[in-house]
């Protein structure tokens, strides 16, 4: 069954992949290997503007070798019109069938300041994009010789200072056509179920986003210095009476607890293992 088919029939798992900074495609494939019974596999497109291998290679190279579905991020960042165009049609005859369109990372945050981000489109016009190609024509009404069938992810942050806005732009990417959205990491069940209880009538699954805690310092550095998330005080407390010796544990101990909490009001998940760390995306789904 397709990731598409299994919205709505069942608890739908992802585990997002980091693709290698070089071409030793190993690690990633024994990470892959290790979540064999999950729904799919994301696959970051050079995130924070570093270079990584192209996600659209690793993708190919997952469902060949170990025959698991890919979510394919493409960003809008890299490609011009014609390119992303391009890309997406050799991605679907590679057996690639779903994409999350992003903006993506400016150049400025990377390692390539000077770089030139293209962004001929944002997101939401990639999604529109996206979907004149399913529907058989290019963006220029050119019909294409047989058309792809891609299912449509998008990102959004339960999060965001301004929630009414982002569930804005949510709708919109719903109107361009998406199929699915996954959201940012979320920590606490009051604010999960404040942003479900607003995006219901959107009527789009959304696979709530996990990025499990890995030691005190990782737990401090994600609540204080990355923007939008928020961590409740009671698990910063339990992360910093674990220690460094046991914050690995307690880290994969409070992803269960949550998501067994939550399992049977949302649609699915969408896991961000830290530091590579696939072992522990093994572990939290196994609650699942």
């Amino acid at each position: 069954m397709s990731l598409a088919a299994k919205f709505g029939k069942k608890l739908v798992v992802t585990v997002e992949l980091d693709p290698p900074r070089g071409i030793d495609i190993q690690k990633a494939l024994e990470g892959a290997c290790l979540l064999r019974n999950v729904d799919a596999i994301n696959l970051a497109d050079s995130p924070m503007a570093r270079v990584r291998m192209s996600p659209v290679a690793l993708a190919h190279l997952i469902r060949e070798e170990v025959g698991l579905e890919t979510v394919l991020h493409m960003t809008c960042r890299d490609r011009n019109l014609l390119s992303l165009q391009s890309d997406l049609l050799g991605a679907f005859a590679l057996g690639i069938e779903n994409v999350l369109a992003l903006t993506g990372d400016p150049p400025s945050l990377g390692d390539f300041p000077q770089a030139t981000g293209v962004f001929d489109v944002t997101s939401e016009g990639l999604v529109h994009l996206i979907k004149r190609l399913n529907s058989g024509t290019d963006l220029a009404g050119n019909k294409l010789n047989m058309s792809p069938n891609f299912c449509v992810g998008v990102a959004v942050n339960p999060a965001a200072d301004n929630l009414d806005k982002e569930i804005r732009r949510l709708e919109g990417k719903t109107a361009a056509g998406a199929h699915f959205a996954q959201t940012q990491p979320i920590y606490s069940r009051e604010a999960l179920y404040s942003f479900l209880e607003k995006t219901q009538p959107i009527g789009l699954p959304i696979l709530i986003g996990i990025l499990p805690l890995r030691n005190p310092r990782h737990c401090e550095f994600l609540h204080n210095e990355v923007p939008g998330i928020t961590i409740p005080d009671d698990i910063r407390a339990r992360m910093q009476a674990a220690g460094e010796e046991k914050g690995r544990s307690e880290g994969i101990k409070i992803a269960r607890e949550f998501l067994s909490s939550v399992r049977d009001d949302i649609s699915g998940v969408y896991i961000m293992p830290p530091f590579a760390d696939y072992g522990m995306a093994a572990e939290i789904v196994q609650v699942l």
